[in-house]
C-alpha cells in the first residue's frame, strides 16, 4: 500500500498495487478498534459480497476480499476494488460551487442508473451522499462506500432500531430504525442533488 486515500466510518481506504496483475487498486481496510468485534467484520464481509455481486460502471468494483494477521494487534479485514481516479461530489461542490442544471441532471441520472441495478439485485445503499459519489475527470459517476448497504432479503447485521447512514441523507424510515426501501433511495438521490447541486 502506497498512500492513504480517506477515512470513512468503519476503514481507510489505501492506494495500492495488485503485484499479480500488474494494476493500481483501493485497498479498503477495516479499522483496528472494529477487527475484534464480530458485527463489524461481518459487516464488512456482507459489504464484500454486496459489491462483488453488482456489475456496472457506475459502481466501484470488488476484486477480492480477505482476513489477515498483524502482528500482535489481532485479525483485520480488508477490501481490494477499482481504484478510481475522481473527486467526491462533495469537494467538487466546495471547489465550484453549484453545478450547472445540465451537469447535475447529467449526475443524478448516471447515479439513479446505478442505484437501479442495485436495487435490481435486491439491494439498498442506506448512505447514498456527495462524499460517496466519485466524479471523474471524464465526468462519469462513481457510486461508491456500500458499507451499510443491505440485502433487502437478508437477514440485518445491525441490531434492531440501530440507525445506520449518514443523517442529512437518510429517509425519515430509517432514522426511526425502519428499513429504507429502494424507492426510499430514490427519492433521497433525487432531493440530495437538489440540495447539494442547487444550494
Amino acid at each position: 500500500m502506497q498512500r492513504l486515500i480517506a477515512t470513512g466510518g468503519m476503514g481507510q481506504v489505501w492506494e495500492g498495487t495488485d503485484s499479480r496483475l500488474g494494476r493500481k487498486v483501493a485497498v479498503k481496510v477495516l479499522k483496528a478498534e472494529f477487527s475484534s468485534d464480530p458485527e463489524f467484520i461481518e459487516r464488512f464481509r456482507a459489504e464484500a459480497r454486496t459489491v462483488a455481486m453488482l456489475n456496472h460502471p457506475g459502481i466501484a468494483s470488488v476484486y477480492d476480499y480477505g482476513e489477515t494477521d498483524i502482528d500482535s494487534e489481532g485479525r483485520t479485514a480488508y477490501l481490494v476494488m477499482e481504484l478510481i481516479h475522481g473527486e467526491p461530489l462533495n469537494s467538487v461542490l466546495k471547489r465550484t460551487g453549484r453545478l450547472s442544471l445540465r451537469h447535475s441532471l447529467d449526475m443524478l441520472e448516471q447515479t439513479g442508473r446505478a442505484l437501479q441495478v442495485a436495487h435490481a439485485a435486491g439491494l439498498v445503499h442506506r448512505d447514498v451522499k456527495p462524499g460517496n459519489i466519485l466524479i471523474t475527470p471524464t465526468g462519469q459517476v462513481k457510486l461508491t462506500d456500500f458499507g451499510i448497504a443491505k440485502a433487502v432479503d437478508a437477514a440485518p447485521v445491525t441490531q434492531t432500531g440501530m440507525v445506520m447512514g449518514t443523517a442529512q441523507y437518510i429517509a425519515p424510515e430509517q432514522a426511526l430504525g425502519h428499513d429504507a426501501t429502494p424507492r426510499q433511495r430514490r427519492l433521497l438521490t433525487g432531493s440530495g442533488w437538489l440540495r447539494s447541486g442547487f444550494g
